[in-house]
């Protein structure tokens, strides 16, 4: 299967009780200046980014590696209905900044039409069980030559990777706050019994700070 070579590495910060954000969305203080730094590491080392267009109506992310030396991933969104705004970061730059965008089938083409006129690359893909065909969006990846892809987020494109065992690596950093109610970082990935855990075949962890990173490897399915 020809998208099954895009080596995907997941990763995201969160609290100790497993949130991304608080309650009311805020995200952008979890983790640590070094753990951040470490996160545009991963970036660069990448050759693209992809998230959620939830994160991109919330966060407003440039979704670059300006902390540390190095060119910059394609930027890529999940956005089944085209519902990305013409003056977000990434539309607005995607003139200097590759952006590509993957929307539903049914997404107006009066939004495809002003994205592309912004320099946004606009591609349509099926449906599927986690919203998009994730397999068919790997699949025009590697057609293009990315074999290395990053998922950063939010929450429900992490779980829907994680879900469909399409995930290689997975690195967690974990801050030492507590949050309560928010935004979990992984949702319901249809396990029931403890033997069908997610369970990586080697683990790492470095201290950054007051900051943990998990470094995992995970096994992945190949259909």
């Amino acid at each position: 299967m020809i998208g099954m070579s895009v080596r995907i590495t997941v990763s995201y910060a969160q609290s100790l009780d497993g949130r991304i954000a608080t309650a009311a969305g805020d995200s952008r203080t979890i983790s640590g200046p070094a753990t951040l730094r470490l996160a545009h590491r991963l970036r660069r080392d990448n050759q693209a980014i992809l998230v959620g267009i939830n994160t991109v109506l919330k966060d407003n992310p440039r979704l670059t590696c300006r902390l540390v030396r190095g060119r910059s991933p394609l930027r890529v969104v999940l956005d089944s209905s085209l519902r990305l705004p013409p003056e977000c970061e990434l539309a607005a730059g995607a003139a200097d900044q590759p952006t590509w965008v993957f929307a539903g089938p049914d997404a107006p083409p009066e939004r495809e039409r002003i994205l592309a006129g912004l320099g946004v690359k606009v591609s349509r893909v099926p449906a599927g069980p986690e919203g998009l065909d994730l397999p068919r969006v790997l699949d025009l990846l590697e057609e293009t030559g990315c074999v290395r892809l990053m998922v950063e987020g939010g929450g429900a494109v992490i779980t829907a990777f994680l879900r469909a065992r399409l995930v290689d690596r997975l690195v967690i950093t974990t801050s030492p706050i507590l949050l309560g109610s928010g935004v979990e970082a992984v949702g319901d990935l249809g396990i029931t019994a403890l033997a069908e855990a997610l369970r990586p075949r080697r683990v790492r962890r470095r201290r950054f700070g007051p900051d943990m990173v998990w470094d995992l490897q995970l096994e992945k399915v190949r259909t």
